[in-house]
This record gives structure tokens, sequence and C-alpha cells, in this order.
């Protein structure tokens, strides 16, 4: 008979019971959590919205909630103002002026029925024999349709073949570019359509469509647009002139022969390479500059006609020295919670005041009540806020701006960031964020986005702080004033703004020179 060693045993079990009293343990322990509630969330979606999109938010909004109205369109609500902006007090201590004696069981007969047959459809004086009005719209032929009709232009073997052609024009892009590489589209061809092609018959016909109008379209990069631009210019040249011609001949062979040096504006290499005179060459650069970069543009029932315009968010007018800020209109608009679902929860606290039963049909439908009118309340409050909010938040950035926005002078701006507008609201740099984004103020100067007034200091020699904005001001002026023969460099720029005064780097030159889109000397360079 064997005997095992007890002792191990027992610092197993030991070592189990330690374990099983670790895992059994439970504790208590503090955590602080924030949580946004669902107004606050909905407050902060409705400050990102600016004014030209928050007549689409309240549309919405009343489409989805029948308990809102707006008085704009409806009669007035002729209770206590104070009854439906009340903010401590339950939708069923609402109690409004009733109107003419209102029964529950009418509101559950007329919206709680399931039949889709007891709505109606028509008003009561629609006459059956009136015609229906229909505004007549504008039929407009889109870019890639018109160059479909321009393959009847074509003498196509089969259908086979349009098809192909068909598939081409389907890749040209917005701009007028077939960027899709052959093969590309031989694929798509087969696999959608079951046709195959070869690469030489896609550049066969490919050659065809880039005969098309308007000129250029189908080309695969800048170069052969150009060149196509150039080329049908002096196929359709008939009434031009021998100078004329020999002008975009000369403009062509820069483009094919010297299209790199073209493009970085080595013109003394050009003049070189092409033994052409300072004149000749100016005049075929002119010709080039003629051209259209993008031949989509061309096409003039390609434009946009849905202009869209900016619409202020605020108005800040000048009254002799006193800056008077106000909202736009539409950011004020006139909700109020419809009366006709306030009755339903008079008549309903009424009943069950009087003792009357309710079924559970009856009690869902209060329930739905009561929860549409919350929504509705609020939304309203949501929208004061929203107003109140960016009223404070402009107020803040007219004080701190006001020099500039009595001059108009970019120059007086002074070095503004979010923090800066936070310190003065009290409100968080997150909800500034939001205010700002997107928003214009009109002025006596003009429209302007709320961004355009936010940016970082720039030590002057003298210590003074002064705004990257007018340094950019500055720098746009030397170079918009500079001899375009002898542009100046970025290092002479800073030589320059450093002798007025300013501390700046060249580095920091070019980056401003870049958010400008202003280009580096040598491509601002002109004969």
């Amino acid at each position: 008979m064997k005997h095992f060693p007890v002792e191990p045993l027992i610092r197993d079990n030991e070592r189990y019971a330690q374990h099983k009293e670790t895992m059994l343990k439970q504790s208590l322990s503090q955590k602080m959590l924030q949580k946004l509630s669902p107004q606050q969330i909905q407050l902060m979606k409705l400050l990102q919205i600016p004014t030209a999109s928050l007549d689409e938010r309240i549309e919405e909004e009343l489409e989805i909630n029948p308990a809102l109205e707006d008085s704009r369109e409806e009669g007035e609500y002729e209770g206590p103002e104070e009854e439906l902006y009340r903010q401590d007090e339950a939708p069923e201590e609402i109690t409004p002026k009733s109107e003419d004696g209102f029964e529950f069981e009418d509101y559950l007969n007329q919206y709680m029925d399931d039949d889709p047959a007891s709505y109606k459809l028509q008003g009561d004086n629609y006459n059956g024999d009136e015609e229906e009005k229909v505004i007549p719209i504008a039929e407009e032929n889109t870019f890639h349709e018109y160059l479909e009709q321009q393959l009847g232009l074509l003498n196509l073997k089969d259908d086979r073949e349009r098809n192909i052609a068909l598939q081409i024009i389907g890749s040209i892009d917005e701009d007028g570019y077939l960027r899709r590489d052959p093969l590309s589209i031989m694929d798509d061809l087969l696999f959608s359509q079951n046709v195959f092609t070869t690469e030489a018959e896609v550049f066969e016909l490919l050659k065809k469509i880039q005969q098309f109008d308007p000129s250029g379209v189908g080309a695969r990069d800048l170069q052969e647009c150009l060149c196509i631009q150039l080329k049908t210019k002096l196929e359709q040249g008939e009434h031009l002139t021998r100078r004329q011609k020999r002008r975009i001949r000369l403009a062509l062979q820069i483009i094919e022969e010297f299209f790199d040096e073209f493009t970085k504006k080595h013109y003394p290499k050009l003049q070189k390479n092409l033994e052409a005179s300072e004149e000749e060459l100016k005049e075929a650069l002119d010709e080039i500059l003629k051209l259209n970069p993008k031949p989509a543009s061309g096409y003039v029932g390609s434009v946009n006609r849905n202009v869209q315009y900016v619409i202020p968010d605020f108005i800040l007018l000048n009254n002799n020295g006193d800056l008077e800020l106000s909202l736009n209109s539409k950011n004020a608009p006139e909700l109020r919670i419809s009366s006709q679902y306030l009755d339903m929860m008079r008549d309903y606290r009424a009943r069950a005041k009087g003792g009357g039963k309710s079924n559970t049909q009856q009690k869902e439908a209060v329930q739905f009540i009561k929860q549409k009118i919350d929504s509705a309340k609020w939304f309203i409050d949501a929208i004061h806020q929203r107003q109140q909010t960016m009223f404070n938040t402009m107020y803040a950035i007219t004080k701190y701006q006001e020099e500039y926005f009595l001059t108009g002078d970019s120059r007086k701006l002074r070095p503004m960031i979010l923090k800066d507008i936070a310190d003065i609201t009290g409100l968080d740099i997150s909800t500034i964020s939001r205010v700002v984004n997107n928003k214009f103020v009109q002025t006596e100067f003009g429209v302007k986005r709320l961004k355009e007034f936010f940016s970082e200091a720039l030590h002057t020699s003298e210590g003074e702080e002064v705004s990257t904005i007018e340094v950019k001001k500055i720098l746009q002026e030397l170079i918009g004033a500079e001899d375009k023969q002898k542009p100046l460099s970025d290092e002479r720029l800073t030589e320059i703004l450093q002798d007025k005064g300013y501390n700046i780097a060249r580095r920091t030159v070019a980056k401003y020179r870049e958010q400008l889109n202003l280009p580096v000397a040598r491509l601002r360079k002109e004969l």
C-alpha cells in the first residue's frame, strides 16, 4: 500500500481557497463619467447647422413630430405663452384653454385607426374637374449625353463598336479626361457586356472620340488635351492668317517636345531650343494660355444652374461708430406646441380626475401624446439655446475684433484663437468650434466667414503681437506689386518682412505663400 505525502495537498487546497476568495470578493468604487443627455446632443447638432440648412432641419422635425407646429403657417395659439415654454412643468400640467368640446374618443377614432381608408385624400372643397397645375422643367442634357449624341457622326461598323465607344465615353470623368487605362475598359466590356476587344481597337475609337466637341475631350493627360486643341485650331483654321498659323505651330511644338520646360517656365531654355525670338515665344505662350485645361467646362449645358448663395447667420451694422449685432431672422423660427395635442392631454387629465376608466388603447395614446409634447418642448428649447449661444459667441468676437469691424482693415485683426472666445463666453472650446464652423456674418465690407477672424500670433521686433492675417496681407501685396520678369524669391520676401519689423523665418513665408495659393517665384515669372 502506497502512502502519498499530505503536506503538498494541504498547500494546494490553501492556495485554491485563497484564489476562490479573491475571485468572489466584491468591492464598491466611485467613478466620474461624463455623459451627454439627448437634449445636449440635439443642441450640439443644431449648433453645427448653418442658417441655410436650419429650415430643412426644422421641416424634418415638423414632419416627424405632429405636436410641433410653425406659428408662421398656422393660427397663433391663444393660450398663455408661459404655458408653452415653461421648463419646470411636466406636459401633464399644461392646461391651455379648450376650444369646442373636444372629446378624447374623437382623437382615437381619427388618429388611432389603422384602416388606410379612414384618411382623407382630398380636402372638402376639392373639385375633380380642376386641372392639375404642372410647373414645366427645362430639360437639359448632361455632358455624357452630349457626347453620346455625337456618336451618330462616326462611321461605326456595328452595335459592338458602338458599345465599345459608349464604354469609353462613360469612362470620361467630369473634367473631360479619360484617366482609365484601356485594359480596365477592356475588362469592363468583357465582364459586363461579354464584348471582347483589343487595346488597339480601344485606341482607334478613342482617337475618333477625341474629335468630338468640346475640343480636348477624351485626353488622357493635360499635355494630350492641349495638343488636341491646338491641332483642332490648325485643322479648322481656314480663316487664320499665316502669322497666326505659325504661332499655333510653335505652341504645338512647345507642348509636344518641351512640355516639361514649359510647365517649369524655363523660358531661356525654350527660346534657345526653339530658336525663336522673345516676341514669338511670348505670342506662342499666350496662345497656350487661351486653351481650356478642363474640356468638360466648355460644354454650356454642363453648367450647374443651381447656384449656391451664402446666407449670413449674423448681421453686423455700423451705426455711427456703434456696432449693432443681430441674428438672421431665419435663426428665430416661430415654433409652438400644437394646441390640439395640449387639449388632448387636458381632456384626459379631466377624465382621470373625474374617476373615468381608461382602457389600454387610451393609455398608449396618452403616452404617445406625452412623448411628442416632450420632444417638441425639447426642440423649441434647443432652438432658443442655439440662438443664445450663437449670439453670445458672435458678440464676444465682435468686441474682441471691434477695431477691425469699425474700419474694415484686415491689418487691424488681433490674434485670436478659440480659447480666447471660450474664456470670454464661459463656453467650452468644442462649443465655440461648432458655432464658428460654416457660419457667416454680413458686414458693410461684405459677407465674411467667421473662421477668417481667427489667427495665430506673431511677434514683431518690438515685442508686439500681430495677427498672421496681417502678415499674409502684406505678403500678398508684395507679390502682387513685384516685377513679374524678376519675381521675389522666398528669401527676398523674408528679408523685406524682417525689415518691416516682423520676426519671421523663410519656411514660414513659404507656408503662408502656399496658403494664399501663390506659386514659387520661378512659376510666377512672365516674359
